[in-house]
């Protein structure tokens, strides 16, 4: 035991290495192998002795010997592994495996230093694996990956190459399933350990152990033999970690940091093909030795893959597995690959000149496995390197993903179903698909690869059309159809996360700029265009949107423009240049089609160069000088330039084109041909022979002799040498003449349009070649040489610029390109499956899709979706339904809870869905229905609705006459109002099954997330719970209004979630309000009385809600809330709507009073509206309250805002307009007069409200000074002013207790509360408040010329119509007199509005206010008195003057109307009253015509008197009270208003004819005459007495004025009238020269009678003519005389008048004739 530890030496290789040469010594076979034996022993020997030195060698290959040492002791294991002797080579490769793994070989293994031991050993060790034993490959196999994983020792060059080829054919070739799958084990843990250390550039890195599981997922399942892969990765662990716990390993390396070499000698062994046909490696340079490696490994397997079998042997196995492997591991490398590859270029360049090229060679292959190692190694280049290798994935896309994806008739299954799994893996990622979008459908230069996914998947899930055939059966079909919908769910997944995670990362919403104006310049040529872009160049962020859209719709516009151009190519043309895609210049046109841009028809660009339009003709001519043909063979250059486009088949066409193609060659060659003539003619030659060689339906074809022969002489008559012809001829007929684009495929009739329009025809042509299974031909090498060219073409092209984009407007446009062809997808799968798995996917495919469209803003789209989910739900046919459609009732639930903040105008389709849920689920729990409490009582038939009943008993058949269940049962479009909205048709039992059935399905969704969606309602945003709002009432209103089943669901939820919004702020929650505002008035004045009542009561609900909360100051919040109740009480027809309104009002105000703020402005609204009701009850109800609020509650009206105090007062004067109760009507006018003495103590100051000296503003006693006053007016005088103004209007009031209790109730406030007022106030309360008042009364003055005679019955009339009785018009006088006497200091300057008021009385033709207008001037120059001014005292005596002459004209113009009236005689209408008059009227035509007008000239005449009379009574009072203040100017205006009065009596007395008439109507009338006469004697006898009694007490006047000569001139005129009255011929007699005898008769009774009442006048008169003195009698008496001579003459009445006659006579005309 003791000799076998210390086998070897003390030293550390001694401790390896010694058991092992012991084992190879006792296997080996002593004769055969005695040189073997030897040289172990020697080496034990020799172990023995040594021990680890204390400086190493470094040039050893083992650690702590010398370098003659060490190969001295690992000869032994040399020979061993030479011996060809599996026991022997066995414990040698062991030995080997230890040393690699216990870190005690050091050093550099390389293929450049062959006679190095360490090189030796893995050369021989390679080539054991020819023993051909199981034991041994593994052996093998554990030495080599314990020799590439050791850290110590760098194995590079030919002898890595040797070791992968060695495991490489211990795979092909093994001696079992195990021995393979471990040698492929081996192979991938090599790849991974090279590559990463290579990425790293350094020996000391962390490897990741491969996964033996993951390597069988694509081949080799078959080599699996039980527990094969678990012992594969324990081999692999084992190996691994063996190296594990090394002490000192990393930190011994002798090699940490290796010398760089140069990389030229790698680059010349890809050989000269490759070198050719790929990319060249990048710049790089120098790279170290350790990266060379991996470039060398990398290079042979992509060229490994690239072997394809020959023709002689199409069927090798043994290639196609090594091709697959090769493949495999270029999987585990790309897929284990770092950032390196991207970042570095070298790295890059070796993935795009071998993988890509792999990638291509291998695309034709029909080889399943290899077609998914390839789909999996473009994964991974797509999900890491994507961004370097923008050109490749452009290319390979479309050739081995989009190809088969668009393949719906005839694909592989497996094919198919890889290139959809790996679509799934990428719609796993979002920033893929976003990149995809963004570097290919945004590229004007690249194919629209998202675009064409998602066309490609609704394809698939669509399905073969109809009548097609179709190698797929159902079941592949359906599994197609089921993953093609998994994967379009996936990408619109993927962009809703992508964008979730963009707006988190922003943390804001959307940007604005998302409604970007897509007109804006969308004809700008795409970025990087121009200018080169350095290759593979990473532009990590683009993030304006209008940039991305411009590009698009720069592509979109150019491939329009080119789909154009093939259809018909002038129009194309011009499309593009107006469009600004092409210059409008020759030249740039032909530069377009000669650059060929992607998706020209090259025959349409031969056509259209044929052209022999003028614009044609010069691009053609551009484009052919365009060429440069200098030193070029004819051939070469005819060739050279029909590679662009297809000849034209029409004759002319080709005609000018070779015409023109000659002139060019012979420019560029002008030694070539003797002219362009030859040119053309050999050109046509070339032609014609390319068409007859190469085409298949000519038969003879032409030889060489007739292709010299046809040419002879079209040089300038002359041959040209044959040797040329011929050459030309067999160039023609070897290689034929033809485009680049063109294959030796032809197309096929199924080729999409969109392949071509993108430039991959050729590339498709390459890879859809029939081939059979596992035969794995090469590729066609022009195509790939064209492939490659293309590569390097797109380079250097701005699409090679990669963009990266975190700006979510991007997916705006994806949407856009995707929306129609999901919603097609998920709708037509949806609709034909019923796979639980699939329509589940479809209803994940909605809500996703719906997130995107809602959170973009993208309303057309987001509606399209939700609609479809929402008719999906078959809720509007419930008959119909099935369990997928009760998911998507789920849906539409999360939906609403998920993106409620982004649905807007769908809500209204979710909130439909809700409401139809509810309304089943009552049918199926058996409640009565809405319908049967909410009928209309109109409904055209009088059927009730019979109660529902439950499930149980639905199959009665008494149930089945139940409206509401037969036409839920029956169903309806989806659009209909309700439920079953069509009423037509007929209900069987099989359709009342699957509609129990189909209930008993929608208990899966329960009250909870129903409500739910309401309840979540408190989350949504502002602008969401407004949408919601608006939604839910529109739902609401279509419920009550439909005809057949008017439900109160929605109506109920609008009250529940403003309940639980009512917290929100102020601002959003009074948006929600205008909208549930409309709504409720809208509803609430419909005409289903239950429906209104239902609304009222829920309104009513939220109000007492509402009111719940405190409101500030200032606020209107409330107001607002209670407006629908305004309005619907301004508007309702119905009764009991206007009454329930007043008692939920009055309920709420009286409950919350101290909570009510600005809200108290509806509430007055509200009662004034009552007020006016027709219905007493509701009048009454409505004043019941106000009284409590204004008794109770007056001090919360004005609490916070003192404008309510207004609104209430118009309250207040409404009801005093109610016709139904005078007590609240007088009631109501205390209630005004209370709210003045509240406003006047203050009471409507805000106690919060503080005064500009900082103290509140207290009551205004009666003493305060002006300032205080006229400051408190300012504030308040638009509360006095509505107050005043309304009891002014009320006095005009029909009912007398209520115009005398205004008035009274107006004046005494102004009296009590005037002197808060200031001037300026006071003067606008008389004109608003006061003279209103008085309208009727003065308003007669400004219409002296009124034609009254139409209003016989005129009396003093209020501005309103309505009349005052003398009783109100007595009391508003004497209260206007008092007012103006109390604030007379205030209101002075109003006299003249008070006089016009107070002479308006005596203007009126009534006597009773005329008395009343006396009474009061009286008053108040009676009251003022010495206080009035001269001036003052002017403006009242012109007053009464204007009053007095202003009623004259009207009353004279009224007289005349008598002057057209004939009366008859009053004998004539006592004795028969069939006689008819002169005029032909009988008397009851006069009576009915006249008589009445009569009467009332009558009945004015004697007011007139009355009225006059008092005006001079007043007038001479006024001057006799106030006689020594009143100037002469003042008398005189007093004189001359009696002598008017005078005047005006006797010229009415004088109207003799009239007298008459008017004394037979009275007498028919039986009235009492006019008192004409009397007024004259009355008028003469104050005027009389009047200017005595002036000349008397002011004699000084009197002398001014001449007064006496007045006097004198009064009693002429008493004595003619009294003359006149006794002979009406005196003035004749007078007048007559001659005397003339006549009888003189005695009087009649009516003459004397009159003479009696005139006598008293006469002898004042004369007794005034007496009382004269003597001289100015004298003076006056020639005057007079003859008048007294008169009176001598007549007839008297009273022997008074001759008493005074004979006096006058006697004691003046006496004296003066005896003097």
């Amino acid at each position: 035991m003791s000799a076998s530890q210390t086998l070897g030496g003390p030293s550390r290789c001694g401790r390896v290495l010694g058991p092992s040469l012991d084992k190879i010594i006792k296997n080996a076979a002593w004769r055969k192998h005695s040189n073997l034996v030897s040289s172990c022993k020697s080496a034990l020997d020799k172990l023995e002795t040594l021990s680890d030195a204390a400086s190493s060698d470094p040039t050893s290959p083992l650690l702590g010997l010398s370098s003659s040492d060490a190969d001295f002791v690992l000869n032994p294991i040399l020979l061993a592994l030479d011996s060809n002797y599996a026991k022997v080579a066995d414990p040698a490769l062991e030995c080997v495996s230890k040393l690699f793994s216990a870190g005690v070989v050091r050093g550099e293994i390389d293929g450049k230093d062959p006679d190095s031991i360490l090189y030796k050993i893995m050369e021989s060790v390679c080539k054991v694996g020819g023993i051909g034993e199981g034991s041994v490959e593994l052996a093998l196999l554990r030495a080599l990956l314990a020799a590439v994983r050791c850290p110590c020792v760098l194995i590079r060059g030919d002898c890595l190459l040797q070791v992968v080829r060695t495991c490489f054919n211990v795979y092909l070739g093994g001696l079992n399933g195990t021995n393979q799958i471990c040698a492929k084990s081996v192979l991938a843990q090599i790849m991974l350990i090279v590559f990463t250390r290579a990425e790293e550039d350094s020996m000391d890195v962390t490897i990741r152990t491969v996964s033996v599981s993951e390597l069988l997922e694509f081949t080799d399942k078959n080599l699996n033999e039980g527990s094969s892969i678990y012992f594969c990765q324990n081999f692999i662990n084992e190996v691994m970690s063996a190296s594990e716990g090394v002490p000192d390993l990393k930190f011994s390396q002798p090699v940490a940091v290796l010398q760089n070499g140069e990389s030229k000698g790698e680059e010349e062994e890809i050989g000269e093909e490759e070198a050719n046909n790929g990319v060249e490696l990048g710049s790089g340079g120098v790279s170290s030795k350790i990266r060379e490696d991996g470039f060398i490994v990398f290079k042979n397997l992509c060229k490994l893959s690239m072997k394809f079998s020959s023709l002689e042997n199409p069927d090798d196995q043994i290639l196609l597995r090594g091709k697959i492997l090769s493949l495999e591991l270029l999987k585990v490398i790309m897929d284990n690959g770092s950032s390196i590859w991207l970042s570095n270029e070298r790295f890059l360049n070796t993935v795009k000149q071998f993988l890509c090229l792999s990638l291509l060679k291998n695309s034709a292959l029909s080889v399943m496995s290899i077609f998914e190692l390839q789909c999996s190694i473009f994964m991974s280049l797509l999900t890491k390197y994507r961004s370097g290798l923008k050109a490749e994935i452009g290319i390979f896309f479309p050739m081995l993903i989009l190809r088969v994806l668009e393949n719906v008739l005839q694909p592989s299954f497996v094919q198919k179903m890889t290139v959809l799994n790996m679509l799934e893996k990428i719609a796993g990622d979002s920033q893929i698909i976003i990149d995809i979008f963004v570097n290919y459908d945004c590229d004007v230069d690249s194919p629209n690869i998202f675009e064409r996914i998602v066309n490609g998947l609704l394809k698939t899930a669509q399905g073969p059309p109809l009548g097609s055939t179709t190698t797929l059966s159902p079941v592949q079909d359906i599994t197609f159809r089921h993953e093609s919908v998994k994967c379009l769910v996936a990408i619109i997944n993927s962009m809703g996360g992508w964008m979730d995670q963009q707006l988190k990362i922003g943390d804001s919403d959307l940007p604005k700029g998302f409604e970007s104006d897509t007109s804006a310049d969308s004809h700008v040529a795409p970025p990087g265009e121009d200018g080169a872009v350095p290759d593979c160049e990473l532009h990590p962020e683009l993030s304006d949107a209008a940039t991305l859209e411009q590009r698009r719709a720069y592509k979109i516009e150019l491939q329009k423009g080119v789909q154009l151009f093939n259809k018909k190519p002038s129009k194309g043309i011009e499309f593009l240049i107006r469009t600004q895609k092409v210059g409008n210049s020759p030249e740039e046109v032909a530069a377009f089609l000669k650059k060929n841009t992607t998706g020209l028809n090259e025959t349409m660009i031969g056509d259209y160069l044929g052209e022999r339009e003028e614009f044609a003709l010069r691009v053609m001519h551009a484009y052919v000088d365009s060429f440069n043909f200098k030193s070029m063979d004819f051939g070469e250059a005819i060739r050279f330039f029909l590679s662009g486009f297809r000849l034209p088949g029409e004759a002319q066409k080709i005609d000018r084109i070779m015409e023109k193609f000659a002139e060019r060659y012979c420019k560029c060659n002008p030694n070539s041909f003797t002219s362009a003539d030859t040119a053309y003619v050999l050109a046509y030659s070339v032609i014609m022979l390319n068409t007859d060689a190469h085409n298949n339906m000519v038969k003879d074809k032409m030889t060489k002799s007739d292709f010299i022969r046809n040419n002879r002489g079209i040089d300038d008559g002359k041959d040209l040498p044959e040797e040329y012809l011929g050459g030309l001829y067999d160039q023609i007929v070897k290689n034929e003449i033809k485009m680049n684009a063109d294959s030796s495929v032809p197309e096929s009739k199924q080729a999409n349009s969109l392949n071509k329009l993108l430039g991959l025809d050729g590339i498709l042509n390459l890879v859809s070649w029939k081939q059979t299974e596992e035969k794995p031909l090469g590729a066609n090498g022009l195509l790939i040489r064209h492939i490659q060219e293309q590569f390097k073409a797109k380079s250097g092209k701005s699409e090679s610029v990669y963009h990266a984009v975190s700006d979510v407007a991007i997916l705006r446009f994806m949407v856009e390109v995707c929306w129609a062809p999901m919603l097609a997808a998920f709708s037509v799968t949806l609709d034909q499956s019923d796979d639980r798995l699939t329509t589940t996917q479809c209803i994940l495919g909605f809500r996703y899709a719906v997130h995107v469209t809602a959170v973009m803003g993208m309303q057309t789209q987001r509606d399209a979706f939700v609609t479809s989910v929402a008719k999906f739900t078959f809720l509007h046919c419930a008959a119909d339904m099935k369990q997928k459609n009760v998911d998507v009732v789920k849906a539409i639930i999360s939906i609403a809870i998920e993106d409620g903040n982004h649905l807007q105008e769908a809500w209204e389709h979710i909130l439909t869905c809700l409401s139809r849920i509810e309304h089943l689920q009552l049918l199926g729990e058996g409640a009565a229905t809405d319908a049967s409490f909410l009928t209309v009582s109109n409904t055209e038939t009088d059927e009730k609705m019979e109660k529902s009943v439950g499930l149980q008993s639905l199959m009665k058949k008494g149930t089945l006459e139940n409206p509401a269940v037969m036409a839920v049962v029956r169903g309806g479009s989806y659009d209909s109002t309700t439920v079953g909205f069509n009423s037509s048709g007929l209900v069987t039992s099989e359709q009342i099954i699957h509609f129990i059935a189909n209930l008993n399905l929608l208990d899966q969704i329960g009250n909870f997330e129903l409500n739910h969606v309401f309840t979540h309602s408190q989350r949504l945003n502002s602008e969401a719970i407004v949408a919601f709002v608006k939604a839910l009432c529109k739902v609401s209103m279509s419920e009550l209004q439909s005809p057949t089943d008017p439900r109160v669901f929605s109506l109920i939820k609008l009250v529940e979630i403003a309940h639980y919004n009512m917290n929100r702020i102020r601002l959003v929650w009074s948006r929600m309000w205008n909208v549930l505002s409309d709504f409720f008035v809208s509803v609430g004045l419909s005409e289903n009385l239950s429906v209104s009542i239902f609304v009222m009561d829920s309104l009513r609900q939220l109000a007492m809600k509402f009111l719940e909360r405190e409101e500030l100051a200032n606020y209107n919040f409330q107001n607002e809330f209670l407006r629908p109740f305004v309005i619907i009480m301004q508007k309702s027809n119905s009764a009991e709507i206007r009454e329930l309104i007043v008692r939920c009002i009055s309920q709420m105000v009286l409950s919350r009073v101290t909570n009510v703020k600005s809200g108290w402005r509806s509430v007055f609204m509200v009662f004034t509206t009552a007020a006016a009701d027709d219905r007493k009850n509701i009048v009454l109800l409505a004043f019941e309250t106000m009284e409590k609020i204004v008794r109770e509650y007056f001090p919360h009206i004005t609490e916070t805002d003192a404008s309510t105090f207004t609104d209430c007062v118009r309250c207040l004067i409404k009801f005093t307009n109610s016709r139904f109760n005078n007590d609240a009507s007088l009631n109501a006018i205390a209630f005004l007069r209370f709210c003045a003495l509240k406003l006047a103590e203050g009471g409507l100051v805000c106690t919060d409200k503080i005064s500009s000296d900082g103290s509140s503003v207290s009551v205004i006693n009666r003493d305060d000074s002006d300032i205080q006053s006229s400051a408190y007016i300012d504030g308040h005088g638009s509360y006095w002013l509505p107050l005043l103004t309304g009891l002014s209007k009320l006095t005009s009031d029909s009912r007398l207790d209520i115009r005398k209790s205004s008035v009274e109730v107006l004046f005494n406030i102004l009296k009590d509360h005037g002197h808060l007022f200031s001037q300026a106030f006071w003067i606008g309360v008389f004109s608003s408040v006061i003279l209103p008042i008085f309208n009727g009364v003065c308003g007669k003055r400004d219409l002296p010329e009124s034609d009254e005679q139409d209003s016989p019955t005129l009396r003093s009339s209020h501005h309103d119509g309505s009349t005052w009785d003398e009783e109100t018009s007595t009391v508003a006088a004497q209260c206007l007199v008092d007012l103006y006497l109390n604030f007379y200091s205030v209101l002075r300057p109003q006299l003249s509005n008070v006089l016009s008021v107070l002479t308006g009385y005596l203007r009126s033709s009534i006597h009773g206010p005329a008395s009343t207008g006396v009474a009061a001037i009286s008053r108040l120059t009676g009251e003022l008195g010495s206080k009035l001014t001269d001036d003052e005292w002017r403006e009242i005596f012109i007053s009464i003057k204007e009053a007095a002459v202003s009623m004259l004209p009207g009353f004279m113009k009224l007289l005349r109307t008598m002057d057209d009236i004939e009366v008859p005689d009053n004998s004539q209408s006592c004795t028969s009253t069939d006689t008819s008059s002169d005029h032909g009227f009988t008397n009851d035509d006069l009576e009915d015509a006249n008589m009445h007008t009569v009467a009332y000239v009558v009945s004015r005449m004697k007011s007139h008197i009355a009225i006059q009379l008092l005006i001079m009574q007043v007038i001479i009072d006024i001057y006799k009270t106030n006689l020594q203040l009143l100037s002469a100017a003042n008398i005189n205006i007093i004189v001359e208003t009696v002598s008017s009065i005078a005047s005006h009596a006797q010229q009415l007395n004088s109207e003799t004819t009239l007298r008459k008439k008017i004394q037979k109507v009275c007498l028919i009338l039986e009235l009492s005459d006019p008192p004409l006469v009397h007024f004259e004697n009355e008028a003469y006898q104050k005027c009389l007495d009047f200017v005595q009694d002036l000349i008397k007490n002011n004699p000084s006047f009197a002398e001014e004025t001449n007064l006496e000569s007045q006097l004198v001139a009064v009693c002429e005129k008493i004595l003619q009238i009294y003359l006149n009255c006794t002979d009406n011929q005196y003035e004749v007699q007078k007048s007559v020269e001659k005397p003339v005898l006549r009888w003189v008769l005695p009087l009649g009774s009516a003459k004397r009678e009159e003479l009696a009442a005139r006598t008293s006048l006469l002898v004042s008169a004369l007794k005034v003519l007496s009382g004269l003195e003597k001289d100015s009698f004298r003076r006056y008496v020639p005057n007079f005389f003859h008048l007294l001579v008169a009176l001598i003459r007549c007839e008297h009445s009273s022997g008074e008048v001759q008493r005074v006659l004979c006096n006058l006579f006697e004691s003046y005309i006496g004296p003066m004739i005896m003097q």
